[in-house]
């Protein structure tokens, strides 16, 4: 299931929303060298959060390899800054565009109703939140890149406040493909599964290279945060403006 667009109009402009878009693009254009080997394993090696190391279980000169010709060497110089510059990065190029579609198409009535600045710390957190991963396997050496986790808090928060908002959807059904109108919480729900089923497995050490318990930490961190967030009063006069004061 691949959300096209929600029938969920917005209050204002989503200016937070736009600025860290842009910010991910930059970074994969000017960091990450639009994919290209050695900028791509080099923002890798110094911005991606690497469990083993933030935790200190592997020790400083210990060589990640990340293909036949390119590796990480770690150093002692302190990772911390990780958590928070790993979300700005990506993997390739169905990776940024995937998790940037997501944002935009959910991101911009969760900033309407929380305004940009708090957005933007609601934006991060649920970044944080993501760092869950890390307790599936707190050694491993594994960089982790990817907006997806913050992204996944964007979608709780979506969740949460328009469970019954009406998202078009692409459905694949093997070589059939179609469009259909789905409620928020019946698509969301069934990614928020997706990502519990895909987790699983690495709690047995034998996870793949899809960080999904960072997608259930983000997740379950914008259900909670959205609450405490959003502004006052401004589920009412959504409903008011645009559903003639129709509750969901």
């Amino acid at each position: 299931m691949f959300p096209l667009r929600d029938e969920n109009p917005t209050l204002g402009r989503p200016l937070a929303l736009l600025i860290i878009i842009g910010l991910n693009i930059f970074s994969w254009v000017f960091i990450q060298g639009l994919g290209a080997d050695e900028p791509l394993a080099r923002s890798l090696c110094e911005l991606g959060l690497i469990p083993g190391d933030l935790l200190g279980r592997v020790p400083p000169g210990t060589v990640i390899p990340l293909n036949e010709h390119l590796g990480c060497e770690l150093e002692d110089e302190g990772s911390l800054p990780t958590l928070f510059t790993h979300m700005f990065l990506h993997g390739g190029w169905f990776h940024i565009i995937g998790n940037l579609w997501f944002l935009w198409v959910f991101g911009d009535n969760i900033e309407d109703c929380m305004g940009p600045l708090r957005f933007v710390v609601f934006y991060l957190l649920c970044g944080l939140a993501a760092a869950a991963q890390i307790l599936s396997d707190p050694a491993t050496t594994a960089p982790m890149v990817g907006a997806s986790g913050a992204i996944g808090g964007v979608m709780g928060a979506y969740a949460r406040l328009y469970p019954h908002a009406r998202i078009h959807t692409l459905i694949f059904l093997g070589f059939f493909v179609t469009t259909i109108s789905v409620p928020a919480i019946g698509m969301l729900g069934y990614w928020f599964i997706l990502q519990l089923a895909g987790g699983m497995p690495g709690l047995h050490g034998a996870g793949g290279g899809v960080a999904f318990w960072a997608h259930v930490g983000g997740f379950l961190a914008g259900l909670v945060l959205v609450g405490p967030m959003q502004r006052p009063g401004y589920l009412a006069e959504h409903r008011r403006r645009f559903f003639g004061g129709y509750r969901w």
